[in-house]
């Protein structure tokens, strides 16, 4: 495939295309990758330095590469964390030009806005910007419990809860729903789980809840997924992806760091070894 990434940018470390790009091209993509801002560091370590870039920068580069005449060959735009509603306007019209060109192409949006814990983290009016408008326009949508309880405005306390949530999300535009995060009743003690909703289905996959956080990692788990949705289906792709993304939280705890170990675990993301059951739901 080839892949339309619009994200933010980091020199050190890995966040928005600094955790996806990777691993695409690790699972044979080619990528091209947009940015928003360059950053020396994600924001998590409280001090950075870098540029956030004008909306009309990041609108010619994309113009730039209309210009190349390549837009029709492109099969997917990927998106994450968006920053002000007008960055979110210039990727809906990348969106738009994509498609015009290459009817087949999808979008898949990480609605990047907070999570369990942390709350909001990103400016006021965001969260409303994309569940207005980039929900309606995505194919693929990858939310957090957190967001996909603001996205559809339910509690989210069982897996009925979440399926519902899920398929109201779907109702407003989405084919695919990929849930991160999942932590409901029926979860198992020291697990988090993966969900994944679809007009065909409904499928979770359970992995063990390490002690950490970092940051990337949804943009990464966001990146894997959409390589294998659309040439292995929803719920292969949801196993594959379960298991590449333990493998980097595991190399990453292991090596007791605050960065993504993407390189360390390639292996794990180029040929996944299928650890992890995947279950039909409902």
């Amino acid at each position: 495939m080839k892949i339309l990434s619009i994200q933010s940018s980091v020199a050190y470390g890995h966040a928005g295309n600094s955790s996806a790009v990777f691993p695409l091209q690790r699972l044979g993509h080619e990528v091209w990758p947009v940015y928003t801002v360059h950053f020396s560091n994600h924001t998590g370590y409280g001090q950075w330095k870098g540029v956030v870039f004008e909306p009309s920068t990041v609108a010619d580069v994309i113009s730039g590469i209309e210009e190349r005449g390549v837009l029709p060959e492109c099969d997917a735009v990927l998106s994450g964390y968006q920053g002000a509603s007008a960055i979110g306007e210039v990727i809906l019209d990348a969106v738009a030009r994509v498609k015009d060109a290459n009817p087949r192409a999808v979008y898949c949006a990480d609605p990047v806005m907070g999570d369990v814990g942390r709350g909001f983290f990103v400016q006021p009016g965001i969260p409303e910007f994309i569940r207005d408008r980039v929900v309606p326009a995505a194919d693929i949508v990858t939310p957090n419990q957190f967001e996909l309880e603001f996205l559809t405005g339910s509690e989210i306390h069982s897996v009925a809860d979440l399926l519902g949530a899920a398929q109201q999300l779907r109702s407003k535009g989405p084919e695919t729903v990929l849930v991160t995060s999942v932590q409901t009743d029926e979860t198992p003690a020291d697990s988090v789980q993966m969900a994944v909703v679809t007009g065909k289905g409904a499928w979770s996959v359970t992995t063990p809840l390490l002690p950490l956080y970092v940051s990337g990692g949804g943009d990464a788990t966001a990146a894997i997924f959409l390589a294998h949705v659309l040439s292995d289906g929803a719920a292969v792709a949801l196993g594959r992806t379960a298991d590449s993304v333990f493998s980097i939280i595991e190399a990453t705890h292991e090596a007791g760091t605050r960065e993504l170990q993407l390189v360390g675990a390639q292996e794990a993301i180029a040929h996944p070894r299928d650890r992890f059951e995947v279950t039909r739901l409902g």
